[in-house]
């Protein structure tokens, strides 16, 4: 099984930046890119992190507003947070130097199980397994097995599926196999390397994804100024603000008034959450109700 694997993962693998290298850093941004993103949504934004942070050092000593404004659309802005800290922890603690083992690597604070697992066995060869969504899914599927496992269980079970001889190309083929052909819905068991030693082949229901919610929200847009001098107004979020901590937003409008017209209606999606936004435009002569513009800042609009 482990022979069908590595054969079909060396014909078929997608050609990704980051799989053409070893650099232990530049595997650990990738991975820590990857965490709950699509690979094409990941592709150009670790181009450019790249390009402006290309050692560890780089980016220890970069200040946190600039790396969160690179990470800008990839969201889930915590990881880019925990990414650089860790950067400085490493350069202060390690001399800039990667630990290559995955017990070494999840003492530095914001690398965990799976990330630790990816960066030992992809980057040093060490003979862990990399547990994720997909290789869970895998896994479930050849021995079907029900959802609902403890993470030491996955994590027991994919070693024993390890091929030690390239632990790092078998976790990326496990990962690559659970996004492309054992996916979610409607699984390509036909083309599947391993259908032989599959127990379900295709036919082993996942966990429903819980609902989605709705939640309606309104914000302001205030401008001045124009040409190079046009700013706009925006509030800082609470740094102990449970979403989007510290991060910078249009004021809220709390209470809109429903007479007014929109400039701007979008829909935005957060893991199970729809969020309905309404932007309006600001009249200087009438604020809506609720809305604190000395709680805000100007911002030019060259400098966002």
């Amino acid at each position: 099984m482990r022979k069908a694997l590595l054969r079909w993962y060396d014909g078929n693998r997608r050609d990704l930046p980051w799989r053409r290298t070893r650099d232990p850093y530049a595997i650990w941004v990738s991975e820590i890119m990857l965490q709950q993103t699509r690979v094409a949504a990941v592709v150009d934004h670790y181009q450019r992190f790249m390009r402006q942070f290309p050692t560890i050092v780089c980016l220890a000593l970069a200040g946190e507003d600039e790396v969160l404004a690179l990470w800008s659309g990839l969201g889930y802005y915590r990881r880019a947070r925990l990414l650089h800290r860790a950067a400085q922890t490493i350069v202060r603690e390690h001399e800039g130097q990667i630990p290559q083992q995955a017990e070494a690597l999840r003492a530095i604070p914001g690398i965990g199980a799976y990330t630790s697992a990816a960066i030992a066995s992809i980057a040093f060869g060490q003979p862990v397994a990399a547990v994720d969504g997909n290789v869970e899914r895998v896994l479930a599927r050849l021995e079907a097995l029900p959802a609902g496992q403890g993470a030491s269980s996955w994590q027991a079970l994919a070693d024993t599926y390890l091929a030690v001889a390239r632990p790092g190309d078998f976790n990326q083929a496990m990962m690559e196999l659970g996004a492309t052909v054992c996916t979610p819905k409607t699984p390509q068991c036909v083309q599947c390397p391993v259908v032989r030693w599959c127990a379900t082949r295709g036919e082993h229901a996942v966990a429903a994804r819980p609902a989605m919610r709705s939640v309606q929200t309104a914000y302001l847009l205030h401008t001045r100024g124009k040409g190079k001098a046009a700013a706009v107004l925006l509030r800082q979020r609470p740094a102990d603000s449970a979403i989007m901590p510290a991060m910078w937003e249009l004021p809220e409008i709390l209470r809109p008034d429903e007479d007014d017209e929109p400039v701007m209606i979008v829909r935005h999606s957060i893991t199970y959450t729809n969020y309905y936004v309404r932007i309006y435009a600001a009249d200087p002569e009438n604020i809506p109700a609720g809305v604190s513009c000395q709680a805000g800042n100007w911002h030019k609009l060259a400098a966002l």
